[in-house]
Order: structure tokens, then C-alpha cells, then sequence
């Protein structure tokens, strides 16, 4: 009897073992697989403060937590269900729904290029006079909902490309990790970002001087640094969104891009060998960036100018 319970304790010691390491294979794969995601998330973090433009101070935070809340159903009741089904069942088609995705990136990169070069702007605007705040709230909130489903799609895809675990649990352990952490870090700098404003304000009322400079110089800086997050944003989605066209023509047996940007890659390391992976990074993605542009480019002109799309924004 004393033998088969340490038999039996040795048993659960190794079950319990056996999960840990597999809950430690499931962390280290959702951080890896999270970190791909970069372009998409600072291209959500940079939208998203539009979505407050124009509403109350006092309404912000409530309408930052509502899309918070319409992000998580997305990634974890839409999206986790079909992700996990997709890789159990038919795992071909994930490169496919990646580029496709990679496409979208690039268009939207091209397209705020466009528009800042001096192009038609495309989509609603937040510069009408709003005559409803409570619908206009609605339509602000529902507006930021169908776009984060577009991006967190983007988002699962890319990491569901990038895990390599056996079973399917694992999989969607991954995955649901990535979307809550993802969705945290985008919505909890979001808030922040949207009250750096009324936080600046604030001190400026302070009986300190250091203070209330501080706050002056805060008010001053959060316009700049929604502008900084917009160029980021921007040129996060077209490195991206080229490296997933470039990567994905190269995994179905098209290589001509593929070769193009490692080529350059190989070169500027060689060139730079004190700083090779440094210089050999940064030559991929700007390969990458100039290449999504440049589909960018083609995608916006075809829906814009042989299709007549007006966009959805």
C-alpha cells in the first residue's frame, strides 16, 4: 500500500511537472508569437484615440473601456474559436488569410500616405457638428469595435503562424495569452494617452511653478506625440504588412521578393559587419516598408479609382 501511493504521488510529481513545463512552453511561445505583432499593435494604439475625438473628458475613459470590452469578445469569442479550428483542421489556408491581411496593412499605410501627400481623403470624418452625443457615442464605439475586429484578425493570424505547439489546447492557451495581453497594452496606453491632456491641465493649477510648467509643457507635448504615434503606426503597418506578403509569396514557392530583401539584407550586414544584425534588421524592414507602399500603392488606387470604394473609417 505504501509503495503504490508513492507510486501514485510519483505519478501526479510527474503530471504536475509535465504541465508546468507546458504551461512555460505556452508563455514563451505567446511572447514570441506576441512580439510579430508589433506593427498592428501600434497602428491600434495609434487609431484608436481618434475614437474619443470630440466626446466629453468626461466620457473617454467609459467609451475606451466599452471598446475594450468589444475587443476581448472579438479575439476571444469570434476569432480564438475559428483560429484554433483553423490550424486543427485546415492549417494551409492560415499563410493564405495572413497575406490577405498583410494586403490590408499594406493599403492602409499607403492610403494615410496618400492622404498626407496631399490625396483624397477617404471615410468618415470627426468634424461634423454633433447633434445626438449619445448616438454619436454609439456609432463611435461600434465604429472602433468593426475596426479592432480587423486588426485583431490580423493579430491572431500572425500569431497563429508563429506558434509551434502540438495539440490544440496549447494553441489556444497561446493565443487567448497574446489576446488579453495585447489588448491591455493597447487599451491601457490608449487611456493614458487620452488623459496626458486633462492630467497636464491639471497641474497647470498647482501653486508650484515646477509644477504647473510641467503640466504646460504636458498639454504641449501630447498633440506631438499623437502625430509621433501616427508616423510610427504608419510605417509599422507597411514594414509588416510587406514582410508577411514577402514571407508568405517565399512559403508558396515564389521567391523573387523574398530574395530581393534578403539579398539587401546580406548585403548590409556584410557592408557593416560591427553592426551587422542591427544593419541587416534594419535594411529587411525598410525593404519590407518600401515594398508594402509600393502594393499599397495599387491596392488603394484600383478600390479607389477603377472600383470607386470610398472607404468605412
Amino acid at each position: 500500500m505504501p509503495s503504490g501511493l508513492v507510486a501514485l504521488l510519483d505519478d501526479v510529481a510527474v503530471i504536475a511537472r509535465a504541465a508546468a513545463a507546458s504551461a512555460d512552453d505556452i508563455t514563451v511561445a505567446a511572447s514570441k508569437a506576441g512580439s510579430k505583432t508589433a506593427g498592428v499593435v501600434i497602428d491600434d494604439a495609434a487609431v484608436t484615440p481618434s475614437y474619443v475625438t470630440g466626446l466629453s473628458p468626461a466620457r473617454e475613459l467609459p467609451i475606451i473601456w466599452k471598446i475594450t470590452k468589444g475587443s476581448l469578445f472579438n479575439k476571444l469569442i469570434i476569432l480564438l474559436p475559428g483560429a484554433i479550428l483553423l490550424s486543427e483542421f485546415l492549417p494551409w489556408l492560415i499563410i493564405y488569410i495572413l497575406m490577405l491581411g498583410g494586403a490590408f496593412l499594406c493599403y492602409e499605410g499607403a492610403e494615410k500616405v496618400m492622404e498626407k501627400l496631399g490625396g483624397d481623403k477617404h471615410g468618415k470624418t470627426v468634424e461634423d457638428v454633433i447633434e445626438d452625443p449619445v448616438e454619436f457615442e454609439k456609432q463611435r464605439v461600434a465604429g472602433a469595435v468593426r475596426t479592432d475586429l480587423i486588426l485583431s484578425a490580423e493579430i491572431m493570424a500572425i500569431v497563429l503562424n508563429e506558434l509551434d505547439l502540438p495539440t490544440w489546447w496549447e494553441r489556444g492557451l497561446a493565443l487567448g495569452l497574446v489576446a488579453v495581453a495585447v489588448t491591455v497594452v493597447v487599451y491601457g496606453a490608449v487611456a493614458i494617452i487620452v488623459k496626458l491632456d486633462d492630467i497636464g491641465l491639471s497641474l497647470t493649477r498647482s501653486d508650484s511653478a515646477a509644477t504647473r510648467s510641467f503640466g504646460e509643457g504636458l498639454v504641449a507635448f501630447v498633440p506631438n506625440l499623437l502625430i509621433a504615434l501616427s508616423f510610427i503606426g504608419t510605417i509599422a503597418m507597411l514594414w509588416v504588412g510587406g514582410g508577411i506578403i514577402i514571407h508568405g509569396t517565399h512559403e508558396i514557392g515564389f521567391d523573387l521578393f523574398y530574395d530581393i530583401a534578403h539579398g539587401a539584407e546580406y548585403a548590409a550586414a556584410g557592408a557593416l559587419s560591427a553592426m551587422s544584425g542591427v544593419a541587416g534588421w534594419v535594411t529587411y524592414a525598410a525593404v519590407s516598408a518600401v515594398f508594402g507602399l509600393a502594393l499599397g500603392f495599387v491596392i488603394a488606387i484600383v478600390l479607389h479609382k477603377v472600383i470607386g470604394y470610398e472607404g468605412a473609417h
